[in-house]
C-alpha cells in the first residue's frame, strides 16, 4: 500500500467514479490507475469498486470505509507538509479562498488589501462558485478556506464558523413608486416584477422563506448569481431588486435607490469553512481573523481540534 495508490483512489471518486477522467487530473495513464487499485484491493483483501465489465459502477461498503481513511491519510500527509512549511518559510507560501461573488466584490477587498500588505510573499488565489461549490472546493482540498452564506453549515466534514450577520435591501430606479411608501411592505413588493438572486445564492432561501410566510406569491422576473447583473437589469427598467444591502454602494450605484428591506426578510450569516482536522498555517489564521476579527487564531483552532 502505498500514497499514490490512495491518491488514485480519491481521485476516481472526486471524477464521479470515471477512470479516465481520474487518469487525465492526475497525469497518468488509465490502464497505471487501474493496475494501482487492483493492487491495492488484492493486499486488503476487499473489492473497493463494483465493476460492470471494465467500468467501475459503484463503490463497495468495504470500499466507502477505505476511502474515508484513504481521505484522512491524504490529509494528514498534507499537514505534514504544511508544518514543514510553517516553520521553513513562515511568511511566504500560498493561500487558497473559495468565495461567492457577492463577498469577492463587496466584503473581501479591504481584507485582501490589509492581507497583501502583511504577506507580501505569499500567493493568494480567490475562486468564485456557488455555495455548493465552493463546499466541494474545501472538502477536496483545492482551497484551504471558503467563505458563503448559505449551504455550508450543511457538511458534517466541515468545521463552520459565523463571521457575520447581514440584511436584504431593495433597490429601484429614481422616483419608483416605491420610494413614496412610509414602510415597504411585501404585498407592495408583490406587485412589481423582482429581480433577485438565483436560488443557491446570497440568501435566496430567507427571500423565499419572507414570502412563504406571509402568504404571498412573489413575481420573481429574472434571478441572477451575483448583485451587478441585478442592478445592471433594475436600472433598465425591468423590475425591482432584491440584493444583500452590502451590495448597495451610494456613490457607484448613484442611478438607484436603496430601500431598506431588514423588517421583511431575516438576517442571513456569512460563514467561513474549513475541512475538520486541516493544518492551517499562521497566514490562514491571519486572514480569517481581518475578515471576523472574533475568529482569533485561538477560536479557530479549538473548532478544529489543533493546538495552536
Amino acid at each position: 500500500m502505498n500514497l499514490q495508490q490512495l491518491r488514485y483512489l480519491n481521485e476516481i471518486v472526486r471524477c464521479d467514479l470515471n477512470i479516465s477522467d481520474a487518469a487525465n487530473a492526475l497525469y497518468t495513464s488509465q490502464p497505471g490507475v487501474s493496475k494501482q487499485i487492483k493492487l491495492l484491493e488484492e493486499e486488503l483483501g476487499v473489492d473497493i469498486f463494483v465493476r460492470n465489465g471494465k467500468r467501475v459502477v459503484a463503490i463497495t461498503e468495504p470500499g466507502k470505509a477505505v476511502l474515508e481513511i484513504a481521505q484522512r491519510m491524504l490529509i494528514e500527509t498534507e499537514n505534514l507538509k504544511h508544518v514543514g512549511q510553517e516553520f521553513r518559510t513562515q511568511d511566504s507560501g500560498s493561500l487558497s479562498i473559495a468565495t461567492t461573488h457577492t463577498q469577492a466584490r463587496y466584503a473581501l477587498p479591504h481584507v485582501v488589501k490589509e492581507f497583501t500588505k502583511a504577506y507580501p510573499n505569499v500567493k493568494l488565489g480567490l475562486h468564485q462558485g456557488s455555495p455548493t461549490q465552493i463546499a466541494e472546493m474545501v472538502l477536496s482540498g483545492e482551497v484551504d478556506i471558503g467563505i458563503a452564506t448559505e449551504s455550508l453549515a450543511l457538511y458534517d466534514e466541515l468545521v463552520t464558523l459565523p463571521c457575520y450577520e447581514w440584511h436584504h435591501c431593495v433597490v429601484v430606479p429614481p422616483k419608483h413608486p416605491l420610494l413614496l411608501e412610509k414602510k415597504l411592505t411585501l404585498k407592495k413588493l408583490a406587485q412589481y416584477p423582482i429581480i433577485t438572486y438565483d436560488f443557491a445564492f446570497t440568501g435566496r432561501n430567507k427571500i423565499n422563506q419572507a414570502f412563504h410566510d406571509a402568504g404571498i406569491e412573489p413575481n420573481i422576473a429574472l434571478t441572477a448569481i451575483d448583485a451587478d447583473v441585478i442592478k445592471t437589469y433594475v436600472e433598465l427598467g425591468l423590475g425591482v431588486g432584491i440584493v444583500a444591502q452590502m451590495a448597495f454602494i451610494p456613490e457607484r450605484d448613484r442611478h438607484l435607490r436603496m430601500i431598506d428591506a431588514g423588517h421583511l426578510i431575516q438576517p442571513s450569516t456569512t460563514r467561513i469553512a474549513i475541512r475538520k482536522n486541516q493544518y492551517l498555517r499562521g497566514f490562514g489564521y491571519h486572514f480569517i481573523e481581518l475578515f471576523a476579527p472574533h475568529l482569533t487564531r485561538d477560536v479557530v483552532a479549538k473548532a478544529l481540534h489543533l493546538t495552536t
